[in-house]
């Protein structure tokens, strides 16, 4: 397993797990997290990536290891992203994003394209139809119940029919452990976001992923969001709902490689 670490950034403090083999092949690819989770969520991903390129995975300010932020906004979580790979000293590399993540990778490609090779966007979106209603829910939710019993209450629509055993626990437990503030600004960062002439300007080799069973950022939203990406790719993760790429490692590893491979 990688090793935990928070390391000193431009932005501040910023929570990381970084995989880097003593010979690296290839440019290091960053993974980045949804609104209910942490850098944890990608070990799956660190534990494949990780055996021959640098492979890191980040918290935003307020969540993990990463010190807060007062009114932190998706640009702001972008700008401490790539303080973090000026940090690490990476001029370039892949960014990964998942829901949230994918809402962050497209802020930084808006943001700073030529620190970014390629996208994969997984489980994301331009625009969310119901982002307001989603976003008011969840805040209310979160402030009424605390973190503990939304996440479970939400981790079924989370996860497909069929997730991995202790996945469901794992995911109550990440959840639990995000402060309501930097949820809340979480929340906003992601569910108010409307991107789509952000995305309508990529120039970059972009992969759109999503998984067949998301109930929340259904496979529709990722079509729309690929088709506004010029030369957009799309794949579906067969059995896996919101979270795709722990759900279904394996296919998610495998999709995400080939995407790498012919970008490179």
């Amino acid at each position: 397993m990688p090793a935990m670490s928070a390391i000193e950034t431009s932005a501040g403090t910023i929570g990381l797990l970084h995989h880097a083999p003593e010979t690296p092949r290839g440019l290091p690819i960053l993974f980045l997290h949804g609104v209910g989770s942490d850098k944890s969520v990608w070990a799956p991903q660190l534990d494949h990536f990780g055996q021959y390129r640098r492979a890191l995975a980040a918290d935003y300010p307020g969540y993990g290891d990463s010190a807060p932020a007062d009114h932190a906004t998706r640009d702001d979580y972008a700008r401490a992203m790539i303080a973090l790979l000026d940090t690490c000293e990476i001029g370039k590399a892949h960014v990964c994003g998942l829901s949230l993540g994918g809402v962050v990778a497209i802020a930084m490609a808006a943001l700073a394209p030529e620190r970014i090779a390629s996208l994969v966007l997984a489980d994301s979106f331009a625009l969310h139809p119901d982002g307001q209603g989603i976003h008011d829910r969840s805040v209310e939710a979160s402030a009424r119940m605390g973190m503990r019993a939304l996440a479970e209450a939400r981790v079924d629509m989370l996860l497909g029919a069929s997730p991995p055993a202790g996945l469901r626990e794992e995911v109550i437990a990440t959840m639990a452990r995000i402060p309501q503030h930097s949820y809340e600004q979480g929340a906003r960062a992601v569910w108010l976001a409307d991107q789509r002439e952000r995305a309508r300007h990529i120039d970059l080799p972009t992969l759109v992923l999503c998984g067949d069973e998301d109930q929340v950022t259904p496979p529709a939203l990722s079509e729309e969001l690929a088709k506004l990406v010029k030369g957009a790719q799309t794949r579906l993760v067969k059995g896996a709902g919101h979270l795709a790429n722990a759900e279904r490692p394996d296919a998610f590893n495998q999709m995400v490689e080939e995407h790498l491979r012919a970008v490179e």
